[in-house]
């Protein structure tokens, strides 16, 4: 599995409701991606950076969203651009159904 951990600054902080606001109006552009198993939005602390956490089959997948007219719908929509870090992950715990998986 990969997990990718997008961030972006924001162009002035938004509040938690605000971010909230944001994202529901795209959670459901996520629900049937190709090979996306969870995504979290992400909002720091201080409201100055925004962004989502992603847990992915592979790379593949990942790269399959992540496209130049992705990233300018997220610099459109939240006012900058997007940085997309990728990591693997070889082991998930799972605690809301008590599992432990080894990729």
């Amino acid at each position: 599995m990969i997990t990718t951990v997008v961030q972006f600054k924001l162009p002035a902080p938004v509040t938690r409701e605000k971010a909230k606001e944001l994202y529901t109006g795209t959670a459901p552009n996520y629900q049937k991606v190709d090979g996306l198993i969870r995504k979290y939005y992400l909002l720091s602390e201080d409201g100055g950076t925004g962004g989502g956490v992603y847990l992915w089959k592979s790379k593949a997948h990942a790269e399959k969203l992540f496209t130049p007219q992705w990233r300018q719908f997220i610099k459109d929509r939240y006012g900058a651009e997007p940085v997309i870090s990728y990591f693997e992950s070889p082991v998930l715990v799972d605690n809301l159904t008590g599992e432990i998986s080894a990729d």
